[in-house]
This record gives structure tokens, C-alpha cells and sequence, in this order.
């Protein structure tokens, strides 16, 4: 992954201390607009399920079985993303996938079917898989250019932006269609794109410094990677994929969990989702000083207990108030895992590690709801919700055993 030379030079030599130079300073604020553009959007989409769901008559299994196609999607381009952020830049691949994303976004509410749905979803799902693979590689460009551990505040503006996109979802959706709902979501998206699209392309990242065909010893993929190293970087690959199950689980299932169990109305099942985002935002916004006052193993630790007890609550609760509270804790649990999983990986491995991790996480949070869907038609949604909570107890009993085993614990 290339590394921004020219304002890791500029940074040094005309800026010096914590200032970072004018155009990082406009790459940071495009790069938190597409975060926060691409929770935005993925939440405006989530909080019309329901609609849709009854729009085509699907039951729980056939309507996971659709969102399969979100997660297919997305596999296939992440594997892909990699080699088009090599060849053509991660600022490039990303501006495209953005435009990609905001147009795909209104396909789902022209769905007919199951099996529509399905494919509509596979195009959606191909858009949002490269685009968060193409920015996160270019945060991680921009946090080790500027040498300021910023990468939680992007996951912030994803929270905050997940958070918007499912409270104004709420309001939609008793006022609008899911169509109307997600073309003016498609309008927003390629607005955000025209405006921070040309700040992304201005400020693209220098060639790296070694030549391309230069072994490095700490990308997993060299064959100078040892198997040890292997195995820690896959290990936090699984933290990352544990903490982004539970994330797309409640991204996906919360809205119809409130609404079709504990009977609450659209706009308060909206809400369930935007307060998890919240939750979630608000934590990896004070990152920063959990990780300086616990250290980044209780951080896990402590993260992943946390987020299963307010799991156990959210998905068990005999009424509404209950599971928005167990949401919320759940929330604030979740925040700092992803972060912290793919930092230590980072850090172990380089950008390699980096890319490894982050790639098994999203896996998760997009295997996640088709997951959920058929453990609801086998069990119940809550009963199926709790595996949430079983997850985010193994992400902590991995944090833990990870102590030993990389740098920074």
C-alpha cells in the first residue's frame, strides 16, 4: 500500500509538531465525508427492509437468503479491491466505488421478488465492499503520513453517518416511499461524491519508495512472512470479524426485531439502529483515551463483555425501552474492537496486516444478517440475535489471548 510521501515531507520539514500540513488537512475532511457517506447510506437502505420485505412477501429465510447477495457482492470486489488500489490508487477506486454505491443504492425498492432482490443487492453489495476496502486503505495511508493515530475518528464519522441515515430513515419512513426514500439517498450520495470526489483525486498518494516487485517482510503475503506472523495477523482478522457480525446483524435486523416483536412503530424500530450508531460513534470518538488509560488488551476485553451483556438485553427484552438501552450498550461496546483489531494487525504486519483484517471484519458484518435470518426461521429473531452476544464474548476471550502474542498489548 503506497504511503503519502509528499505530506510526510512536508509534515517534517515545514510544519513540524502535531500540525498536519494543508492538504492532509483536506484529505482528512474528504476521507470523513465518504466514511460518514458511506454509513449514511447502508443505514438509509437497512431502515426500509421491513417496507420491503413486506413489499414482496418474503418470509425471515428467503429475505436472508436476498441479503446474501449483499454479502456476495461484497466478498468478490474485496478481493478484487486490493489489486485496483495497486494499479490504479485507493483515492481512484474509492471516488468510483462512491459514485458505484450511491447509484445502487435506490435499486433495492424496484425489487419484485426474493430472487430480484437478490440480485439488486449483489450490484449494492459489490459498490460497498470496495469502497470501504479503498478507504480504509487510504486512511491507513493518511494516519502513517501525518504519524497521528486518527483511524478511530474515521470509524466515528461511519457511526454518525449510520446514525443520521437511520433517524432521517425513521422519519421517511412514514412519510415516503422506498423508492422515493432511496433515489433522494442516491441524489445525496452523488452530491457528496461531486464535492469531495476531486479533493481525494488532488491529493493522490506518491508511488511507494521500493520497487513493486521488492519483497516485504511485513505483508502477510510475502513468503518471507513467517507462519506465526500469519497466524496472529489471522487471529486479529477474527476479533475484527467477530465485533462486525454483531454490527451488520443490528444494521439489518434491529428495525424488524422492534417492529414485528416488541411491536414498536416504524419510526421508534428506526430508532433502534440510529442509537446503536450512536452509541457506537461516541465511543470511538473517546478511543482514543480508553486505549492511552487500559491499553489496547482490557480495551478488547472490556469491549466484548460489555457488548454482550447489552446484547443479551437488546435481543431478550420484554419491551422497547429495554432493547434500545441493550442497543445502546452494545454500541459502545463494539466501537473500539475493529479499531484496535486492525491497528495491532497494522502493526504487526504493515498494510498488508491491515488489509488481511480488515477484509475477514466487513466478511463478517455481511455474512452477519443472512446468518441471522435463517437462525430466525429455525429458531426466532431473538433467539437468532443472541448469537451476537456469543460473538462479542469470543471477541473478548481472543482479545485476552492475544496478550502475549503481538506488540502493543
Amino acid at each position: 500500500m503506497p504511503h503519502l510521501n509528499k505530506l510526510r515531507t512536508v509534515r517534517a520539514g515545514e510544519h513540524g509538531g502535531d500540525t498536519a500540513p494543508p492538504s492532509a488537512d483536506r484529505l482528512r475532511t474528504a476521507l470523513t465525508a465518504f466514511f460518514a457517506l458511506d454509513g449514511f447510506l447502508f443505514a438509509g437502505w437497512v431502515v426500509r427492509i421491513p417496507a420491503i420485505k413486506h413489499h414482496i412477501g418474503a418470509s425471515a429465510s428467503s429475505l436472508g437468503l436476498a441479503l446474501l447477495g449483499v454479502s456476495a457482492g461484497a466478498v468478490i470486489t474485496m478481493v478484487l479491491t486490493g489489486r485496483l488500489c495497486h494499479r490504479f490508487g485507493s483515492h481512484r477506486v474509492g471516488v468510483w466505488c462512491g459514485i458505484l454505491l450511491s447509484l445502487s443504492i435506490a435499486l433495492p425498492a424496484h425489487a419484485g421478488s426474493a430472487l430480484t432482490l437478490g440480485l439488486l443487492l449483489l450490484v449494492f453489495g459489490a459498490a460497498y465492499g470496495g469502497m470501504n476496502v479503498a478507504m480504509n486503505s487510504a486512511a491507513v495511508d493518511l494516519v502513517a503520513a501525518i504519524r497521528r493515530p486518527v483511524l478511530p475518528s474515521f470509524h466515528a464519522a461511519f457511526s454518525f453517518g449510520g446514525m443520521a441515515g437511520a433517524g432521517i430513515g425513521g422519519i421517511a419512513a412514514s412519510h415516503l416511499s422506498p423508492v422515493a426514500h432511496l433515489t433522494l439517498l442516491a441524489a445525496t450520495g452523488l452530491l457528496v461524491t461531486a464535492v469531495m470526489g476531486p479533493v481525494m483525486l488532488r491529493n493522490t498518494p506518491d508511488a511507494p519508495a521500493t520497487a513493486p516487485s521488492a519483497p516485504d517482510d511485513r505483508d502477510p503475503s510475502s513468503p518471507r512472512m513467517s507462519p506465526a506472523v500469519r497466524r496472529v495477523v489471522f487471529l486479529f482478522g477474527v476479533i475484527a470479524l467477530c465485533t462486525a457480525y454483531g454490527e451488520g446483524a443490528l444494521a439489518e435486523w434491529s428495525a424488524l426485531h422492534l417492529s414485528q416483536d416488541l411491536h414498536a412503530t416504524p419510526g421508534t424500530a428506526a430508532a433502534g439502529y440510529s442509537l446503536f450508531a450512536l452509541a457506537m460513534g461516541v465511543g470511538r470518538l473517546t478511543g482514543t483515551t480508553l486505549l492511552e488509560r487500559f491499553g489496547q488488551t482490557r480495551t478488547l476485553v472490556l469491549g466484548g463483555t460489555g457488548a454482550a451483556a447489552g446484547m443479551l438485553l437488546g435481543s431478550l427484552a420484554p419491551t422497547v425501552p429495554l432493547a434500545l438501552a441493550g442497543f445502546a450498550v452494545t454500541g459502545l461496546g463494539l466501537a473500539n474492537i475493529f479499531p484496535v483489531a486492525v491497528g495491532r494487525a497494522g502493526a504487526l504486519a504493515g498494510p498488508g496486516g491491515v488489509a488481511a483484517a480488515s477484509t475477514l471484519g466487513y466478511g463478517g458484518m455481511l455474512v452477519g444478517p443472512p446468518v441471522i435470518g435463517f437462525l430466525a426461521d429455525w429458531l426466532s429473531l431473538p433467539m437468532a440475535l443472541t448469537t451476537v452476544a456469543l460473538l462479542a464474548a469470543a471477541a473478548a476471550a481472543l482479545g485476552y489471548a492475544s496478550r502475549t502474542a503481538a506488540p502493543h498489548a
